[in-house]
């Protein structure tokens, strides 16, 4: 029996055919091989994620355990009381007075005073003779700085409104505890104590406050300023405030050379830190000579 030739490209066809199929054999074992690798992936991932949110979870009950042990810990000790508002222990005056005029302006002093309860300074430009019945009677007296250093360029007014202006940021340099307001006035401002607690009460010694009011004379305030603090009816500034206003207060006196007073020198520099007047009307300029806080 003859047999018959095999055709060449039947030949080549069968052969292609196996490599396809071998081909498509592996490829079907590699897609296999990498789906199951992939599985094994994702469940070693969602595995971490329970472990890391384990974790997560733990710190967290450990992170509020710790936080209310320490607020235990600070409600039994005795500094950490409850809030305490306002009083006169938390105010301390500055008091601009002129060595001039001492004899008699202490005695305005004396009316208001209370030297068991209030703390304060009186700001002198020089020594002053001093009786000792004077003593359980008025705040403690202390020189202020020399301002010669500082240039006055107002030909109506007189350079004491420098070292008047100053008495804030001197005080604060005393690095007195507890302080919340720093109040300014002058040697014939009479305070009435137990109405500026209550109106200091009602703000947030924590923030920068300005607090003060303007004159009752039209003309001063057309002349000054309407949104000017008025120093004989006196000026409450919080603790944080007069820290920034100590630290900037000197080189903002250089830039305003021309101004007149003391209170203007002040706005001007509040003005720089960007904080405004806060009105009370209990802070009364009723003449020149005498001022004093009211309801």
């Amino acid at each position: 029996m003859n047999k018959i030739p095999k055709d060449p490209e039947h030949l080549f066809y069968s052969s292609w055919t196996f490599s396809k199929l071998m081909v498509l054999f592996f490829l079907l074992i590699s897609i296999s091989y990498l789906f199951y690798s992939l599985r094994f992936v994702s469940l070693s991932y969602d595995c971490n994620q329970n472990q890391n949110t384990h974790i997560s979870i733990t710190h967290v009950s450990d992170t509020t355990t710790t936080t209310s042990k320490v607020v235990e810990q600070e409600r039994k000790t005795p500094e950490k009381q409850a809030f305490e508002e306002t009083n006169i222990s938390h105010i301390v005056f500055g008091i601009g007075a002129s060595a001039k005029l001492w004899k008699k302006r202490k005695e305005y002093i004396k009316l208001w005073w209370k030297p068991n309860e209030m703390r304060g300074i009186v700001w002198l430009e020089q020594k002053v003779k001093t009786k000792s019945s004077d003593k359980n009677l008025l705040p403690p007296l202390k020189i202020s700085e020399d301002t010669s250093r500082f240039k006055y360029k107002n030909s109506q007014g007189h350079r004491s409104a420098i070292r008047i202006s100053r008495i804030v940021s001197e005080t604060v340099r005393l690095g007195m505890k507890n302080v919340r307001w720093f109040v300014m006035g002058d040697d014939d401002t009479v305070f009435v104590t137990e109405n500026l607690v209550r109106v200091l009460k009602k703000y947030d010694h924590k923030q920068f406050y300005y607090i003060g009011s303007s004159s009752e004379s039209h003309l001063q305030n057309i002349y000054f300023s309407y949104n000017m603090a008025y120093g004989g009816g006196g000026i409450a500034i919080s603790y944080p405030l007069a820290l920034a206003l100590e630290k900037i207060q000197d080189r903002c006196i250089q830039r305003y050379p021309g101004l007149y007073g003391s209170d203007d020198r002040i706005q001007a520099c509040m003005s720089e830190l960007g904080v405004p007047l806060t009105k009370e009307r209990g802070f009364h300029q009723v003449s020149h000579l005498f001022f004093w806080v009211s309801s």
